[in-house]
């Protein structure tokens, strides 16, 4: 088909603009097309072994679905490891590393390209940082301890992370703060790599052996909390009667597999991932950073087993409360903790309350409600089936019970509590 000047070229009317020119339109637009802008690309050097950094990775993936699109460049390695070797040949237009040992900051240095670190390691101190706020975590781990009373505070460091130095130094100062004493875990210079799980087992035994109880021990991060645990159990010392464990990153998998369960201190690596994006974005865009160091509080605490407790130092009590924690939910009653213990039923009592706060009855019905709401919330059993796990020889009663301290029938709770 032909089109003339007053039909327009390809549909568009000739006289739309008093200086339309048709043939110059068709130059500019067939034979010099306009040049689109190409996505920029983006190189991402974040392992994805562990909750924290896939936080990191979501939080950098909503960035890049609400303002991208960016190409991204990503090869999976662990946490430390030596960068992929085409980092260093690599021409793109930006960077988003966790920088944590020279191997990685060497090549990202020499590429000279926009970046910004997710790490606390600062081995470069020129490239804008974006972290968990350490001060924040070590003040929060202070409270959680003091709040259950314990008055010897210890904190297990990890070896070859700044990080971990970062939150054992806040938290000594918060520690002597409060006038209380602190114990400190320090790895031997001769572990080979920076990892949690490579520490000496042997070590760490002997120094956990060490402190006085009971104790609240924070962990530089969850799988240092393991670690901790494994050591407790290996020397038989009740946790969290005699020693409470607490980590770092609330990765729920590592969390989960400790015996008895880790209670975590959750950080927001989401939040931190997407602000490390936008800013990435602006430095590529030309902009000069608006902060060399932006740092994200946690967002609070997940209490599980580890630390759900009180410091007990009237020794046959700590035992009463060991005890109780251990068998709540195989039907024990007050009569096998006075034998258990060896006191007699008034003098258990009556210390008992003046120590925990609780009657014993009152506090082996507490352990078996925490244990119903866990079972509610993360199974598919039937009311009837978690009375039997529980210790409650009757459904009935212990719907009864759960409605009178909770507020609401189990069934009810179980709507409300799952997602």
């Amino acid at each position: 088909m032909r089109y003339s000047s007053e039909d327009g070229v390809f549909g568009l009317p000739a006289r739309c603009h008093d200086n339309f020119d048709p043939s110059s339109f068709l130059h500019r637009t067939l034979i010099n097309p306009p040049v689109m802008k190409q996505p920029p690309n983006v190189a991402l050097a974040i392992e994805t072994s562990n909750r924290y950094a896939r936080g990191l990775l979501h939080g950098i993936c909503t960035y890049i679905r609400k303002f991208g699109p960016w190409t991204i460049h990503y090869a999976e390695h662990s946490r430390g490891e030596s960068p992929p070797e085409w980092l260093a040949r690599w021409r793109g237009d930006g960077i988003i590393a966790r920088i944590e040992n020279p191997s990685i900051a060497e090549p990202v240095a020499a590429l000279g390209l926009p970046t910004v670190d997710v790490s606390a390691a600062r081995l470069l101190p020129d490239v804008p940082c974006v972290e968990t706020d350490d001060e924040a975590i070590a003040r929060v781990a202070v409270e959680h301890f003091r709040e259950r009373g314990f008055k010897h505070l210890a904190f297990c460091n990890v070896y070859g992370f700044n990080w971990s130095k970062y939150r054992c130094d806040h938290f000594m100062r918060f520690v002597a703060a409060a006038n209380l004493t602190c114990h400190v875990y320090r790895p031997p210079s001769v572990v080979g790599l920076p990892n949690a799980w490579q520490q000496d087992m042997a070590d760490l035994s002997r120094w956990v052996k060490s402190l006085p109880r009971p104790v609240g021990i924070l962990a530089g991060w969850d799988g240092c909390g393991l670690r901790l645990l494994d050591a407790c159990r290996g020397l038989g010392i009740a946790v969290p009667d005699e020693v409470a464990v607490l980590g770092v990153d609330d990765d729920e998998l590592l969390c989960d597999l400790a015996e008895p369960r880790l209670s975590s201190i959750i950080t927001d690596p989401y939040r931190i991932g997407y602000e490390a994006a936008a800013q990435l974005d602006r430095l590529m865009a030309g902009e000069s950073p608006s902060a060399l160091m932006t740092v994200f509080p946690p967002l609070g605490i997940a209490t599980r087993q580890s630390t759900d407790g009180l410091a007990v130092e009237d020794a046959e009590i700590a035992q009463a409360v060991h005890y109780i924690r251990r068998n709540a939910c195989q039907g024990i009653n007050v009569s096998d903790v006075v034998e258990a213990v060896a006191l007699s039923r008034r003098g258990l009592e009556e210390r008992f309350k003046k120590v925990v706060g609780r009657t014993p009855h009152e506090e082996i019905v507490r352990v078996q409600l925490q244990r119903v709401k866990e079972l509610l919330t993360e199974t598919d059993l039937s009311v009837a089936a978690i009375a039997g796990r529980t210790g409650f020889r009757h459904v009935e009663y212990l719907s009864a019970v759960f409605k009178k301290k909770v507020g609401v029938p189990p069934s009810e709770f179980r709507v409300k509590a799952r997602p």
